[in-house]
């Protein structure tokens, strides 16, 4: 989930009094933990690609690193060009050494760049260029990295997801949908340790997994704030409006995911994710809603113990851990208010309701391209929606109408993968009227 918009300022260098505290203190003595040294930072920044670094997560995650200079070194960046003028910002501010942009060709970028240094006062700036559908996969696998940031909406994200694992950098991953709908694919490209999750509900329970090991581990339990219609009965979803579904309580977030929160679709991918992350059987992840949103996700042990990892939604957080694992990154983000009385609440998810996490773990469970399925049609019905196509149950309906058409073809590859979310957007299309 993110928190900042893409339009809001992405060079953000004020740092708390509090963070400057927690930086002057002593750093604790070493510990081992899953192998590697957790103790304290390493001797040298971290040299970051960012993806998507237009978006609320990239943006964030420039915020992050201006605030530990002495931890991370953006030396690329790539975006799909909606916003050119904020990626040549980004680009000249942090001197990248290569910039990638979808939707743009070669001169309209080096204008742009041109344009954005000119502004900055800033002589001889000139980095390597990419333009084109395959700009951010050419990013992805740029040599000079130790991170790359996936923070690209869709699953237009799994090419440069496997480029980046094929590259031997370690996968610091906020793009759900590429891990989600290659499935197998991501994970049989990716060596032990070189994926580390992003979102706030995985970045929770990677932590609290740190508590016990794998066979102790009983249960993952996901939690979701509910969105704007936690509560309603599924009679009072029909007639929701686009707007509506876009009014989130807690996180500001792009249209997709904001109204994939809504429909609960957003969840049903994140157990899913959780499921391929961290090799826990669909039947033992739980999804709880806890409005608040400030327990991230919990873990419940063999013993009885639960681990929950708790802070307040701030994405800067868990992208510092992300671009760090496993460190961590002093002064991130503002921890809790103990001083202050506050109150947490938990209740169980109305699948009658909500029916996308049943769905998913269905599909999931299935094998093959489901998942793809399940995200393609989801992506073209939550436009369909927007488009005042469709109602808002219709979303979830669609998905399940067109899995049910769906049958495999064959092992699961990059190719299948493609063909399959190809035909799920042509069957929703279709039944969304368009």
């Amino acid at each position: 989930m993110q928190v900042t918009d893409a339009s809001e300022s992405p060079f953000a260098e004020k740092r708390s009094a509090a963070a400057e505290d927690v930086r002057a203190r002593e750093v604790p003595s070493a510990s081992r933990i899953w192998g590697r040294n957790a103790g304290g930072p390493e001797p040298a920044p971290r040299r970051v690609v960012l993806l998507g670094s237009t978006g609320s997560i990239g943006t964030q995650a420039i915020d992050v690193a201006n605030a530990a200079p002495d931890r991370f070194e953006i030396v690329a960046v790539a975006a799909g060009g909606g916003n050119l003028e904020l990626l040549a910002q980004q680009a000249v501010h942090t001197r990248a050494n290569a910039v990638g942009c979808a939707a743009v060709d070669l001169p309209g970028l080096k204008a742009a760049i041109a344009r954005a240094a000119a502004e900055a006062s800033v002589t001889g700036y000139d980095p390597e260029l990419f333009v084109g559908a395959g700009a951010a996969t050419a990013i992805a696998a740029w040599p000079e990295a130790d991170v790359v940031l996936n923070g690209m909406t869709g699953s237009i994200g799994l090419e440069p997801t496997l480029a980046a694992l094929a590259a031997g950098h370690l996968l610091a991953l906020a793009n759900k949908e590429s891990l989600i709908v290659g499935g197998a694919l991501v994970k049989q490209a990716a060596r032990p340790g070189q994926l580390v999750p992003v979102d706030s509900e995985h970045s929770a329970l990677a932590q609290a997994l740190r508590s016990g090991a794998a066979e102790e581990v009983d249960r993952l339990v996901v939690t979701a704030s509910g969105g704007p219609f936690r509560g309603y009965r599924r009679q009072d979803l029909a007639g929701v409006t686009p707007d509506q579904a876009l009014a989130h309580p807690t996180w500001k977030m792009g249209r997709m995911v904001t109204t994939n929160s809504a429909s609960m679709v957003n969840k049903a991918l994140e157990v899913i994710e959780a499921h391929l992350l961290f090799d826990i059987p669909l039947e033992r992840i739980d999804v709880v809603v806890h409005p608040q949103s400030v327990v991230h996700s919990m873990v419940q042990f063999i013993d009885g113990s639960t681990i929950a990892q708790a802070s307040p939604p701030d994405m800067r957080l868990p992208i510092a851990l992300g671009m760090g694992w496993p460190h961590r990154v002093p002064g991130a983000a503002a921890p809790c208010d103990w001083t202050k009385a506050t109150e947490w609440t938990f209740e169980p998810l109305n699948e009658d309701a909500f029916p996308a996490v049943r769905l998913a773990k269905e599909a999931a469970a299935s094998g093959g391209t489901g998942m793809a399925v399940f995200n393609a049609a989801n992506e073209e019905a939550v436009d369909a929606f927007h488009d005042g196509l469709i109602g808002f149950t219709d979303i979830v309906d669609t998905i399940s109408a067109v899995l049910a058409e769906h049958t495999e073809s064959g092992p699961l590859t990059l190719a299948s993968v493609l063909a399959a979310e190809n035909w799920a957007r042509s069957a929703a299309r279709a039944r969304c009227g368009r």
